[in-house]
């Protein structure tokens, strides 16, 4: 890639600028950011890339597009770039839900443009330019897209692309990779917001200030709750119908949990117990987390 557009530039758009210029993968990094506080941050921090002003100017100079938004500007965001992109020009993104997001892209882009949809599995609860990392992909997951529809070259730049900055590259459907994350990413992130405002309501209730008192689960949750509510927002809905089911099953088996609670039933629990500490032990065997006392915190 000669010349890559980066569209938003908060904590994976900048880390993605970071890792871009530090693996020499374009010549020129445009970079298009509608909010003013960030490209503040962004000149402040001196980033690589050259900041436009008009969109325009970024995609008719640009190779490669990479969509870095809340999931909910992508119409509106297309519906601007249909007079101006070619079709030589590749587009991707790094959403993190893709069912609905394939639908606006078939209906809203222009016929004859491209977009390969990616997801790197990588992030924070921080945001902003100034929490990017230039080795944020570094020995991540990052999800590729595959349609009928894909155009093959474009998916096998794109796959050589995210190596290059490190990730580990895995091909599917958006299907099954939003069945996929409504359990592994999306529910965790549903549940610590609830129990989040369990406990801000127990408080309230009770009258008790006792989240200065918060043991390290609570205090767990709460660092997954304090994620970007938009781009969760986005991501509930865009991926709705899974999540709704994950819900059903949690709520299934939570409700098996509060039985086998108020019966004593001592086997049954100490067999679910047994078994879900499997799930920590194989994460750390495929090298998903460090395996040491409350997550490596020193």
């Amino acid at each position: 890639m000669k010349k890559i557009l980066i569209i938003g530039c908060g904590l994976l758009g900048s880390s993605l600028l970071r890792a871009i210029q530090k693996k020499k993968l374009a010549k020129k990094i445009f970079i298009y950011e509608k909010s003013k506080l960030n490209i503040k941050k962004i000149k402040k921090l001196k980033l690589p890339g050259i900041i436009v002003n008009k969109l325009k100017e970024g995609v008719i100079n640009s190779d490669l597009i990479i969509f870095c938004t809340p999931m909910s500007e992508y119409k509106n965001l297309i519906l601007k770039i249909n007079n101006f992109v070619l079709p030589k020009t590749l587009i991707t993104d790094i959403g993190s839900a893709k069912i609905e997001s394939t639908k606006i892209i078939k209906k809203y882009l222009k016929k004859g443009i491209h977009w390969t949809q990616g997801h790197p599995i990588a992030g924070s609860e921080v945001s902003g330019p100034e929490q990017g990392k230039v080795n944020m992909f570094l020995d991540r997951w990052c999800i590729l897209i595959k349609e009928k529809n894909t155009n093959k070259s474009h998916l096998n730049i794109l796959n050589k692309f995210w190596k290059k900055l490190g990730s580990k590259v895995v091909v599917m459907t958006s299907e099954k990779h939003d069945k996929i994350f409504s359990i592994t990413s999306h529910l965790p992130h549903l549940i610590a917001y609830n129990l989040v405002k369990t406990a801000q309501d127990f408080e309230k209730y009770q009258s008790y200030d006792f989240i200065k008192f918060s043991a390290g689960g609570l205090r767990d949750f709460t660092r997954i709750a304090a994620s970007n509510e938009i781009m969760w927002r986005d991501i509930f809905f865009n991926n709705k119908t899974n999540i709704s089911k994950a819900i059903d099953l949690f709520v299934k088996n939570l409700s098996a949990f509060k039985k086998d609670i108020n019966l004593k039933s001592n086997k049954l629990i100490l067999k679910k117990l047994v078994q879900t500490k499997k799930v920590r032990k194989k994460i750390i065997r495929l090298k998903q987390d460090i395996d040491k006392p409350d997550f490596g915190r020193s």
